[in-house]
């Protein structure tokens, strides 16, 4: 996104993915500005939109490294220190389950609440959502171009779901009333993996003796191909060259290890990516079950986006496919990758423009 006014996102206008607010909530303001959020394990990312005239503009942005800071108080007014407008409402989504207003985040060890967050900053509208909930509220300001579809299905209007692999795995759900979606957050990238064969039995035991309870997020993050790439390294006694080894101490692991897999110079590490794209597709296919989401299945997150046009898409389409007497309503599943990294981020935004009080 540019820190332009010569692109503007309309948030009034018909989306392609309609979002429905509760009934307390007014239809959205004409003018003002929102500051946004996008906080997670990784980065943390900020932004402020203005409205004018049922649409929003964006006017800055700015992303921090969210580990390099002792609380999210200290990362917003870092951002203020440069010329701001007068903010009217602010919205966070933030990698966490989201109570009462408050939130411990899973990935940073911080405590959010939104009681303080009012007090500090003197705003009168200050809101506190999950970020799967504001990815999912990102949908309604993206353009065909923001998706590349991973498989087609039947057009039939129905619940939808989100799964984002990152630094976490986030999940959440959107709740179709017969004329826009409502999204809702969830947890559930932390149920337990559920091995099939004797091998997933092997990396389930892998897992539970380094971590003791063994998640999908275990399996379906940065960290997870960090760790199935070390078993399968073991198991098949290849060696490292020492140009990997001083990639893999100097960059993010994951990313060489997924990067290297796309260029096919390591066999190990192309293994390590099909084993990650199998299990995403598996689990995949149980929030499709779980939600009956005819309406679609949209991935996002930080890794697919840069792998999609490398990874074996048959390996998930085949392993997506394996529900027994379930495989024809998951055959009417449409999924789509999300492309447009700033999802959350727009999401905060509408939903700040959407919920101003």
């Amino acid at each position: 996104m540019k820190t332009t006014e010569s692109q503007s996102l309309p948030i009034f206008r018909k989306a392609l993915i309609p979002m429905g607010f509760n009934s307390n909530k007014k239809k959205g303001h004409t003018k003002g500005h929102v500051l946004a959020g996008d906080v997670g394990g990784t980065k943390t990312n900020l932004a402020i939109f203005e409205m004018k005239k049922g649409q929003l503009f964006l006017k800055r942005e700015k992303s921090y490294k969210t580990k390099d800071h002792n609380s999210l108080f200290e990362i917003i007014k870092n951002f203020q220190d440069e010329e701001m407008p007068i903010i009217d409402s602010m919205c966070l989504g933030v990698a966490g389950p989201v109570t009462k207003g408050k939130v411990h985040g899973t990935n940073f060890p911080w405590d959010i609440d939104t009681e303080e967050l009012i007090k500090e900053f003197r705003l009168e509208s200050v809101f506190l959502i999950n970020d799967m909930q504001a990815n999912a509220y990102g949908l309604a300001m993206l353009q065909e171009e923001d998706f590349d579809r991973l498989k087609y299905g039947s057009k039939i209007a129905g619940n939808a779901v989100i799964i984002s692999p990152g630094t976490g795995l986030g999940e959440a759900g959107l709740y179709w009333d017969g004329e826009v979606y409502h999204p809702f957050a969830t947890e559930g990238g932390h149920c337990d993996f559920s091995p099939r064969n004797d091998f997933d039995l092997e990396i389930w035991q892998y897992f539970q003796q380094k971590y003791g309870h063994v998640s999908w997020e275990r399996i379906l993050s940065g960290q997870g191909i960090r760790d199935m790439y070390q078993l399968i390294r073991n198991v098949s006694g290849e060696m490292e060259t020492d140009a990997f080894k001083t990639k893999m101490k100097m960059e993010d692991p994951a990313a060489v290890i997924t990067k290297t897999a796309l260029e096919g110079s390591d066999a190990v590490c192309r293994e390590t990516l099909d084993l990650f794209v199998r299990f995403l597709a598996i689990e995949t296919a149980q929030l499709a079950l779980k939600f009956k989401a005819t309406g679609g299945i949209y991935i996002g997150g930080g890794i697919l986006p840069k792998i999609i046009k490398g990874m074996n898409r048959e390996v998930f389409n085949n392993n997506f496919m394996q529900s027994g007497r379930m495989n024809s309503l998951l055959q009417m599943v449409p999924i789509s990758v999300i492309l447009n990294e700033n999802t959350a981020l727009l999401g905060a935004g509408y939903y700040g423009a959407m919920s101003q009080k």
